[in-house]
């Protein structure tokens, strides 16, 4: 057995803190995001003597969601520390959302010495190990400080295996502060080798290449699983050698993946092909992207439920079929997969109709073609822009390669139809599963501690900017190149058009959907430190964008916009189509009126 080669702090005995640093250096951890807690302070001045980062964020919410948005960019564990208790609930969010979106996230926290247990002492009401269990994967108390790195490899081989997600480890601070008797140490796995990722079976693979080789109309989707380099390489390879259409899922994309003859676009073009009359596809290849909400759910308007054949490989055997009935299942690592396909491909080729790939691509028309609000005017009324050609201004005078982050309700849709303007390196959708708002404000810190050499912009809507605004502060005091971006109408645009389309404009209920438009994002912003700019004409927004730009650091883009057009897609979620035998309800399929109407 291995073991690792312990650093001796200088001036102090070799204490729990020490270890946890070393063991997580051990591991590659580089980085750790959190906030301040005397429990911790071991462990910190381990950070301190063993070169990993501490990163301080405005609130425990922020600093697990930056942690999120570090492993998403740099394909790596994301490492973050909050305190006991009154820390650990704040943190709670960031764990939920990267349970539901399953990111790789290691959360240290600390609790009162194990002796004050149940002696109702200070941050110590909360089990922390009961409450996190129903949100991560892994979550542990760590009972010695010699028992640390059996417990460190264990939650991070946890972390990246399988589905990936969220782990946690509850270290007391007794167990932080007491020295570590050496010779005790149990190891665990801590110096051994990664474990080697899955590979699909041969048969499964054969079958595969056999369904497809059948189809007249393939596609592939690909979602937030496919983002290594490798598996970028071989997916690549794999769709020019198939003549296959690639299309990408909402939650993150990875632009120049393939040739542009190749690339479909959002996933959501697919719903869009029959009533082009391009046709439906007959063969789906789904790699790493669950089906669920951003997939069209069980309507059927993206993968079709009827003739085609469905192949999902995912390293979660129990997504496979969970929602729409697959053909074909392969539970495995995507790249080992994709490495076997090409294998495959290159033994019995297989080859789409040229005439269906230039269909499924045609439909990645620009949104200047697809969208209605595209041919309204640029002003609704002065002073007040429209919000598509607001949001397309700035991606238009953005350098290319930034990455981009959408927060929001519509603000984060008007984003999303624009983006190609951006030419961006990747794009992150913030929301996630769990639609939490305020989520891009820790992704885009984390994504600026990961690639510091890109652009980050950071586009909010002004609702979802009310919850973590304080990280301006955070981006000021490391000179973030991160571009805040609020996309401000003054209402929570998607609730108030949401309630407009049900109830009409005169309901009462809408008045809580309203925010004040006294508000200065602008302002905020230079009280923190960060350059700012309030833009309320359309002409004045490239300009805002450049000046910006040219400041080293961080900037915000107060970006004055008009309530209205409602976006398209609200207007689907909302299923405010008038039918008195059904029941409408806000962002799910209606359900039978229980007696008819008239």
């Amino acid at each position: 057995m291995v073991e690792l080669k312990l650093i001796q702090p200088k001036n102090r005995e070799l204490n729990g803190g020490d270890l946890l640093a070393q063991c997580l250096v051990q591991l590659g951890v580089e980085v750790a995001f959190g906030i301040h807690g005397g429990h911790l302070d071991a462990f910190f001045m381990g950070c301190s003597d063993n070169g990993i980062r501490l990163v301080d964020a405005r609130h425990e919410t922020v600093a697990v969601q930056a942690a999120e948005g570090y492993s998403k960019i740099k394909g790596a564990i994301g490492v973050a520390f909050v305190t006991a208790n009154s820390g650990f609930v704040n943190g709670l969010p960031g764990l939920a959302s990267a349970l539901a979106d399953r990111s790789s996230i290691l959360v240290i926290t600390s609790s009162p010495p194990m002796a004050d247990a149940e002696t109702n002492t200070i941050q110590g009401y909360i089990d922390q190990i009961a409450v996190a269990r129903t949100l991560t994967k892994y979550a542990q108390r760590v009972p010695q400080p010699e028992e640390i790195p059996r417990f460190v490899a264990a939650a991070y081989r946890t972390a990246i295996s399988g589905a990936p997600g969220p782990v946690l480890l509850d270290i007391p601070c007794d167990v932080l502060w007491r020295p570590v008797y050496q010779s005790r140490i149990a190891w665990g796995s801590i110096t051994s080798p990664l474990p080697v990722p899955p590979g699909p079976s041969s048969k499964a693979i054969t079958e595969a290449v056999r369904l497809w080789r059948a189809a007249c109309k393939p596609v592939v989707i690909v979602g937030s699983g496919g983002r290594t380099p490798e598996a970028a390489i071989q997916l690549a390879k794999l769709v020019k050698a198939t003549n296959t259409p690639l299309f990408h899922g909402a939650k993150y994309r990875q632009w120049n993946i393939v040739d542009s003859a190749y690339e479909g676009g959002s996933s959501k073009n697919l719903g869009g092909m029959a009533a082009a009359g391009a046709g439906r596809p007959d063969f789906v290849l789904l790699l790493a992207c669950r089906p669920g909400m951003y997939l069209g759910g069980r309507a059927g308007v993206i993968i079709p439920k009827e003739d085609c054949k469905l192949v999902h490989v995912d390293t979660d055997g129990t997504e496979i079929g969970r929602i729409l009935p697959v053909d074909l299942g392969i539970v495995a690592d995507l790249t080992e997969t994709l490495i076997a396909l090409n294998n495959e491909v290159a033994k019995s080729p297989v080859e789409g109709p040229k005439s269906w790939l230039n269909s499924a691509v045609g439909l990645q028309m620009s949104s200047e073609e697809r969208s209605d609000a595209a041919k309204e005017p640029e002003e609704i009324y002065p002073g007040r822009m429209n919000p598509y050609h607001a949001v397309k201004r700035v991606f238009s005078a953005l350098e290319p390669g930034a990455i981009v982050c959408f927060d929001g309700g519509e603000s984060a849709l008007w984003g999303s139809d624009t983006v190609g303007f951006a030419r961006p390196h990747i794009t992150l959708g913030a929301l996630g599963y769990l639609v939490l708002l305020g989520n891009g404000f820790g992704y885009s810190l984390g994504a600026a501690i990961a690639d510091p050499s890109r652009q980050i912009v950071n586009i909010q809507g002004d609702g979802s900017a009310g919850f973590h605004i304080s990280s301006l502060d955070t981006y000021a005091r490391f000179k973030l190149n991160i571009l805040t971006v609020v996309v401000n109408n003054y209402v929570w645009a998607m609730s108030i058009h949401g309630q407009e389309l049900f109830y009409g404009e005169d309901e009462p209920v809408r008045n809580i959907s309203r925010l004040s438009p006294d508000a200065q994002y602008d302002v905020v912003a230079r009280g923190f430190g960060v350059a700012a700019a309030k833009v309320e004409r359309i002409e004045k927004v490239a300009a805002a964008v450049n000046e910006l730009a040219q400041k080293k650091g961080p900037g915000l883009i107060n970006l004055i916009v008009a309530e209205t057009p409602i976006h398209p897609v609200t207007r689907i979620y909302m299923n405010a189509n008038p039918d008195p035998n059904q029941i409408n309800i806000p962002y799910y399929a209606p359900i039978p009126r229980p007696f008819y109407k008239e």
